[in-house]
């Protein structure tokens, strides 16, 4: 997160193409794990910006755990995402370009996730789609419901 405070103090607002790595964490009922972020409230699969020095798979693995307190391992790239815009409340616009993976638990210990990041998880049947952050997401459940369904 340092890394883009720092890089918003040098940009403001300006428009910035963001690379970020998130995850699908399936139970055995086929349900997917999502997080309600504390930023808007609304619902999103675990995951964010990759750190300086990161790869997408490392990014997947440090956001999922800060945002669900899940320790997982990448096993499947699903979709790069890169024709998304999203402006934050806050008026910081980004094209976050997205490596969505299917992931696998590999802890069942379970850590307190980033309150300042999420509010809770829960996991959600593929017919009960929430308010999705934003059409990013939207577009990755529909993804993950091609792939379970």
């Amino acid at each position: 997160m340092a890394y883009i405070k720092n890089l918003r103090a040098k940009v403001g607002h300006q428009p910035l193409i963001m690379t970020s790595a998130s995850g699908a964490l399936v139970n055995e009922k086929k349900q997917v794990l999502l997080q309600k972020r504390a930023d808007t409230g609304d619902w999103g699969f675990p995951g964010g910006y990759m750190e300086f020095g990161e790869s997408f798979r490392d990014t997947v693995k440090r956001e999922f755990e800060e945002d669900a307190g899940i320790e997982v391992e990448p096993v499947k790239l699903l979709k790069i995402s890169d024709q998304e815009f999203y402006t934050y409340p806050n008026g910081d616009q980004v094209q976050p370009i997205n490596a969505f993976f299917l992931v696998k638990e590999v802890n069942s210990r379970q850590t307190a996730f980033k309150p300042t990041e999420t509010v809770q998880t829960r996991y959600f049947s593929l017919d009960e789609a929430p308010k999705f952050f934003n059409h990013q997401h939207a577009m990755m459940w529909q993804t993950i419901k091609d792939i379970l369904q």
